[in-house]
């Protein structure tokens, strides 16, 4: 009853100053809803990142002159690179032989696709590749067949389309067979990829596969940078697999031993491991910015505490003489503080918890509920009030009644 009644007087003491109760929580609620906004954000897209970053198909590993994902910027760090050439992509595949399954790709994205009197936006990957490009980016073909390594010797005019760029163009008739264009090369579609879905919000169904001889017979070479996919026979190989890709490379591209290499290797472990590197730098950030934002908040809470004990000091003087103990005054007051605190926090999690939300859906992330750091913001809570509020409440409790009553 009587941790009852000193809940009652602390809450009550907190209604009769709402405005400077809701200042006060209104601090702290800024400092938990700025950690909880990224963390809940970060916890939804860490929750899909393995999917939406699984691009190269299972067991593979990416060759490329760039970085497949750099947060700086490519070209300044790694324009003085060489060209992957076409003719060393080759010799690379017939390196490789037997060891793995190897596609070339280059392309060009923002083309515009024409079937008679239909066209899509301006917004189609063009894709030059090979037989092994749909296992290697797990595609699969719907209707129709893939394109086979006789399309790439002969530089067929034939062509694979995404479901996105079907639609568009063959609302109402079959598609296979029908004659498309892009950028004045007319193009035979044989197969119909299936629908893959999106990725961060980006379709990867916009597209459209031609092989890559003819690829280069529509733009040509020059200037072309080829990537590669080497796709390991199974999880176990993968390792060495990569370790062999990247002798076979060195060897194509004429390095010295003592010389670095000069193109880059990347797996969707190595992309997954990136983008962690980079949300923890974000929380990190979030979090420092959050410990200043309750450390402020704090010190708001000790200060209106204080202001509170002052103007209280009469009341706290007959309670004293009508023989309140010196635990119960230091309880009411301490709770007075961690009911603030915690108010605040649960505001700012509430908040933070639906901001969050509301930003990993525009990345197509999965609503999450973080409990864990709920659970570390009301505690974080309860430390600020206990530590920030505890000075004030054992001055209150410290008292001496006679003179708390003389007190105007």
């Amino acid at each position: 009853m009587i941790l009852w009644e000193t809940l009652i007087l602390a809450f009550a003491s907190l209604k009769a100053n709402k405005l400077r109760s809701a200042l006060t929580m209104i601090g702290i609620g800024v400092g938990i809803f700025t950690v909880i906004l990224v963390m809940t954000a970060i916890s939804g897209v860490k929750s899909k990142i393995e999917d939406g970053l699984n691009v190269l198909g299972a067991n593979s590993i990416q060759v490329s002159k760039f970085p497949l994902v750099n947060f700086s910027n490519p070209r300044e760090r790694f324009g003085n690179r060489p060209d992957i050439r076409y003719r060393q992509a080759l010799r690379f595949k017939e390196l490789m032989a037997d060891t793995a399954r190897v596609s070339l790709i280059t392309g060009r994205g923002g083309r515009r696709v024409y079937y008679e009197q239909e066209h899509t936006n301006p917004d189609v990957r063009f894709t030059g590749t090979d037989e092994n490009y749909l296992t290697s980016y797990a595609y699969e073909v719907a209707k129709g067949r893939p394109i086979s390594i006789d399309d790439v010797n002969f530089a067929r005019s034939v062509c694979l389309i995404g479901e996105d760029v079907r639609k568009k163009l063959f609302r109402d008739e079959e598609a296979l067979g029908k004659t498309i264009r892009i950028d004045g090369a007319s193009l035979t579609v044989v197969g119909i990829l299936a629908e893959k879905g999106s990725s961060f919000g980006q379709s990867q169904d916009n597209l459209v596969v031609t092989p890559i001889s003819r690829w280069f017979n529509a733009y040509g070479r020059s200037g072309r940078s080829i990537s590669i996919n080497v796709q390991a026979p199974d999880t176990a190989d993968l390792n060495e697999v990569h370790e062999h890709a990247i002798g076979q490379m060195r060897l194509v591209r004429g390095l010295l031993p003592e010389d670095g290499n000069d193109f880059d290797t990347t797996t969707n472990d190595s992309l997954i491991k990136t983008f962690d590197e980079a949300l923890n730098g974000v929380a990190v950030g979030a979090f420092v910015i959050s410990s200043i934002a309750l450390l402020a908040a704090g010190v708001g809470v000790m200060n209106i505490m204080l202001v509170s004990v002052t103007e209280r000091t009469r009341e706290i003087g007959i309670r004293k003489s009508l023989g309140a103990r010196k635990k119960t005054i230091l309880a009411q007051f301490l709770i007075e503080a961690v009911a603030l605190s915690i108010v605040g926090g649960i505001a700012g999690i509430a908040f933070g918890i639906v901001g969050g939300n509301l930003a990993g859906m525009l990345l197509s992330a999965a609503v999450v509920f973080p409990v864990g750091w709920a659970t570390a913001g009301l505690i974080v809570c309860s430390g600020i009030g206990v530590g920030f509020g505890l000075y004030p409440a054992w001055k209150a409790a410290s008292l001496d009644p006679i003179e708390a009553l003389r007190f105007e």
